[in-house]
């Protein structure tokens, strides 16, 4: 998905419940500009509210080149330490607060803020491309439940934190750093695209009898008329045994 929504096309949450604490990034607009030859500006990850969870809306601003055309994404290390246990559906536990991101495979590397509600009940972004937020709506990753972490496709400054994840296949690994240093490892279980008018909330966002995570972003084509993506990229993660 792309960065937060801007402009005349830019959509808000409805009124949603605010659960979880952190600390919330500040919503920023981007400009409608060219980025390079190569790539062109990003829009913001937008996210609407539905009666059962959250959606993520389009975002404006030019497309950059297309994620696919990255077939060789940085080295970024495997994470060192103990993997968490898995969870049970009784436990009393409290599971420490989401901390970093890797995801080896696609390059990704990244600090997680705190995403919560704004005060007119708008869903926060990420101020930035650069870094993913957790959704305090959600549960800890590595909790019975969905944890829900977004990114940015592309900004103006070029490609975002999530700009290859629809690259990412089933079975792939996905290490979230915990405040207490411990580390939850999931299993990709699967990668799919939805229209943003048929966003699977319930999928996304409703209960589970086990510790899961969702990565969402925006992609697909991008529709110049109105300056979103059509779709959202949505990837799919199960606590690993």
């Amino acid at each position: 998905m792309r960065a937060a929504t801007s402009g005349p096309s830019e959509q808000r949450l409805a009124a949603a419940p605010e659960e979880g604490r952190g600390r919330h990034a500040a919503r920023r607009r981007f400009i409608r500009r060219p980025w390079a030859a190569a790539l062109a500006v990003a829009g913001l990850l937008a996210i609407g509210a539905g009666a059962a969870g959250v959606i993520w809306a389009g975002h404006t601003a030019k497309p950059g080149r297309p994620a696919a055309a990255i077939t060789k994404p940085g080295i970024v290390p495997i994470p060192r330490g103990h993997w968490a246990a898995v969870p049970q559906p009784s436990a009393a536990s409290v599971v420490a607060k989401p901390a970093s991101l890797d995801i080896p495979t696609i390059g990704v590397k990244t600090t997680l803020i705190h995403l919560g509600l704004t005060k007119s009940g708008a869903m926060q972004v990420p101020p930035t491309a650069a870094v993913a937020g957790w959704y305090t709506g959600s549960p800890r990753p590595g909790a019975t439940g969905a944890a829900v972490i977004a990114g940015h496709i592309d900004s103006q400054a070029g490609p975002g934190v999530f700009y290859r994840l629809r690259l990412m296949h089933r079975g792939e690994l996905i290490y979230v750093r915990r405040g207490d240093g411990s580390l939850a490892v999931f299993r990709v279980t699967a990668v799919r695209s939805y229209p943003k008018a048929a966003f699977p909330t319930k999928s996304v966002y409703g209960a589970v009898p086990n510790a899961q995570l969702r990565l969402i972003t925006c992609g697909g084509t991008f529709d110049w008329a109105t300056g979103h993506y059509l779709s959202n990229i949505i990837v799919f993660a199960t606590l690993r045994h």
